[in-house]
């Protein structure tokens, strides 16, 4: 099968490498001065669901053969008071973490593209 064939998930190395993606990401976001605030007072049990819901989105979002069983974006992330500051320090994270992981170019558009097409449901304020 030709590389552009392949789906998201599959060039981008398939669930292992969706989790350490998440397994790196996940405790930048948490240590943000501005963003540490959305795990505070979070149990470690609520955190690591939270963890599982992020490593099945990304993978059924890629074309992955995950189903998310999760709630909707809107509805997950009403009431926190995400503001578009916020979402442009998840997106500067989520940068770095595509760069630890040298994702090449044509994948980290594609993963920045639906990543983006969220915006809409997570940011509030």
């Amino acid at each position: 099968m030709a590389e552009q064939e392949k789906s998201l998930y599959a060039r981008l190395g398939g669930y292992d490498a969706i989790t350490a993606v998440v397994e790196n990401l996940l405790p930048r976001l948490k240590d943000d001065q501005r963003l540490g605030r959305f795990w505070q007072n979070r149990g470690d049990d609520g955190v690591q669901r939270e963890k599982q819901f992020l490593i099945d989105f990304l993978c059924a979002r890629a074309g992955g053969p995950i189903y998310y069983t999760g709630r909707d974006m809107a509805l997950s992330h009403k009431g926190m008071k995400i503001s578009g500051g916020d979402w442009a320090n998840f997106i500067g994270h989520l940068n770095a973490t595509l760069d630890a992981f040298q994702v090449p170019q044509q994948e980290r558009s594609e993963v920045l593209s639906f990543v983006e097409s969220t915006k809409g449901d997570i940011v509030e304020v």
